[in-house]
């Protein structure tokens, strides 16, 4: 897939509209603005993990794991917003989307990385350190995706396996996060109630 970017602005969108891929205009608050809005937002985050763990101390064997992983994930969120800034009817057969395939990669990753971590006896607190900081900030932008991709589907079709993947991101950036506090030898912050 070939693409040429010859001019950052257009000025097509000073009075508060864009385009989607099969050319037609939506306000840019519109829902599926905002869905894949949130998923370019949850890329942006991972952008700022994968540049903390390249500057982060600890294994390089741990490091290698976060940025194969995130660097793969950045690029299936391009080919979902990419699928999400398309209607269903000018859905080109080419066009990368997220596929089964996706959700069962994460899944698969997920499992391995969470059988090594101690059963959590209470909710984590985002910290840590700086990747899974910003690991724990991913995840929820990426549950605000999931919320937008819900309320999306209620009003036009969408691809089917969109929102298991996202359901299944979030979940793997929770575990992820974990994994790469633990990995570096940091606390892990928990959620204490108040006893008084």
């Amino acid at each position: 897939m070939s693409i040429r970017i010859t001019r950052v602005y257009t000025r097509a969108g000073d009075a508060g509209e864009t385009q989607l891929v099969g050319g037609q205009r939506v306000p840019k608050d519109s829902l599926r603005i905002q869905a894949y809005g949130t998923v370019d937002e949850l890329n942006a985050v991972l952008g700022l993990a994968r540049t903390a763990n390249r500057e982060a101390p600890g294994p390089e064997e741990a490091r290698a794991e976060v940025e194969t992983a995130l660097k793969r994930i950045q690029n299936e969120l391009f080919n979902l917003g990419s699928d999400l800034a398309t209607r269903a009817a000018d859905r080109h057969p080419q066009q990368p989307r997220i596929e089964p395939r996706h959700v069962k990669r994460l899944e698969e990753d997920l499992d391995r990385l969470n059988a090594g971590l101690p059963m959590l006896k209470s909710f984590v607190l985002p910290g840590g350190g700086w990747v899974s900081a910003f690991l724990h900030q991913a995840r929820t932008v990426c549950r605000r995706a999931e919320r937008l991709v819900v309320q999306l589907a209620r009003e036009e079709e969408i691809s089917e396996p969109d929102l298991p993947y996202l359901n299944r991101l979030s979940d793997y950036l929770f575990v992820l996060g974990r994994w790469a506090a633990r990995q570096r030898g940091e606390d892990e912050p928990l959620w204490e109630a108040e006893t008084t």
